[in-house]
């Protein structure tokens, strides 16, 4: 008896009989689905070309041997933040190297302190900060709607099944019946919404915490490497 009245719902047809506030509470939790579908796909295709061309370059990275030979390849690596932060740093290095053979040819005697060496080192370190925190702005970008989809689809849904409940009441009150089959068809229809919100939310969150567990993966990465670029650089240029 139970899986036939499961078997009989009819989540479309109650869908299609909502009106008013429902229709539009309904109207509202669809749209949110149907971005939350659109916002996971871009982004997983997005993080995977990331994460793709940030370990291609690398590779490459560590293989060559000159930087510029790894700059050409950064710049074809459009889409990868180590590509990105590798390309800041070196174009501030080119600068600091220029305003240093600058410096140096103004003072025949010396190179510059100690003082003017780290100051420099330092303008290569903000600027790989910089990047950093720019391509994670970038990674970040649309997840704050998955999260406030995640939190506001239930209340959304809870507001249309409460409206729902409460005109189906007063409808019920109106004609003077208080029967199970005239109750049963407007709660329903009021309860769908709660059915439809949850299947938003859920989705969205869990989506949310993979793309956060990834981000994570991938900032750590670009720790990784900023310290390694630092390294190299006060080695063999400060």
């Amino acid at each position: 008896m139970a899986g036939s009245l499961v078997a009989e719902v009819d989540v479309i047809g109650l869908l299609l009989r909502s009106e008013g506030i429902v229709l539009g509470v309904v109207g509202i939790l669809l749209l949110l689905a149907l971005l939350t579908v659109f916002v996971v796909i871009y982004k997983f295709i997005q993080i995977n070309i990331a994460q793709s061309q940030s370990l291609k370059f690398l590779d490459k990275f560590w293989a060559s041997k000159q930087l510029d030979d790894i700059y050409r390849v950064a710049e074809r690596s459009t889409t990868s933040p180590l590509a990105a932060m590798f390309r800041a740093g070196y174009v501030e290095l080119s600068k600091v190297k220029k305003s240093q053979a600058k410096a140096k040819s103004q003072q025949p005697y010396g190179e510059g302190s100690m003082h003017e060496k780290m100051g420099d080192a330092d303008n290569v370190e903000r600027a790989l900060q910089r990047a950093r925190t720019s391509e994670r702005t970038k990674l970040e970008n649309l997840l704050p709607f998955l999260a406030t989809t995640g939190s506001a689809a239930p209340f959304i849904g809870l507001f249309g099944t409460v409206w729902g409940i409460l005109t189906a009441f007063m409808a019920i009150a109106d004609a003077g019946q208080a029967e199970l089959a005239a109750v049963a068809g407007p709660i329903g229809e009021a309860l769908v919404t709660t059915a439809l919100s949850l299947a938003s939310a859920v989705p969205a969150v869990v989506a949310y915490n993979y793309f956060q567990r990834r981000l994570k993966v991938l900032g750590a990465e670009m720790q990784n490497f900023g310290n390694d670029f630092m390294n190299i650089v006060k080695r063999h240029f400060f």
